[in-house]
């Protein structure tokens, strides 16, 4: 059942969501899972959020429970990390801003949770969103989950490998000459330009 949810698209995340077919936390708990056994072979994210997970899983549940629920209720996120987050270590892709904290949330990520995503952690990008191949981490390469031989376009290409790993539903990224476009393509998933 674990990969069967990792395999759902948005749309039909949220009409099981909807119906209680299915609850945040197991949804959620699947794409951990997931994580936990594919990234360390693609390395699409920097790092876990558990913390917030936890707290908006159980959110969503109870909304969707008492019929409140916004459209992105109980769905998994993943943040790419030019994104900041309020007390999640936010660096860039860069060494040299290990240990940032911010002390405020981008607007693009508080709409989201707004929505209802949940966050489940930071993905990795080429050091200060630089780069077309995610190579150039300040941390590590990503590599395309189709073939680990392969990069997955950059500098998003951590969201895009997280989505098409399986390891999220849907992943922010950043695009200013085609950074969400470009690993969207080479990853094999949807990425628009905001």
């Amino acid at each position: 059942m674990t990969d069967d949810l990792t395999a759902l698209t948005i749309k039909e995340a949220a009409r099981l969501l909807r119906l209680g077919s299915i609850s945040s936390a197991d949804l959620v708990t699947a794409h951990v899972e997931r994580i936990e056994r594919l990234d360390p072979h693609v390395k699409a994210y920097l790092r876990l959020t558990p913390e917030i997970w936890e707290r908006q899983a159980d959110e969503a549940d109870r909304r969707i429970r008492r019929g409140d629920a916004p459209p992105l209720a109980g769905i998994p996120l993943a943040v790419k990390d030019v994104l900041c987050v309020r007390g999640v270590e936010t660096t860039a892709g860069s060494q040299i801003l290990r240990g940032f904290k911010p002390p405020y949330t981008a607007t693009a990520v508080s709409r989201l949770f707004d929505a209802g995503a949940v966050m489940l952690g930071v993905t990795n990008c080429d050091e200060f969103a630089m780069g077309s191949s995610t190579e150039n981490s300040g941390y590590f390469p990503t590599r395309n989950p189709w073939d680990l031989d392969r990069v997955p376009g950059g500098s998003s290409g951590g969201s895009a490998a997280a989505v098409a790993a399986g390891e999220a539903i849907i992943a922010l990224g950043t695009d200013t000459g085609g950074s969400i476009r470009q690993p969207a393509a080479l990853c094999g998933v949807v990425g628009m330009k905001p």
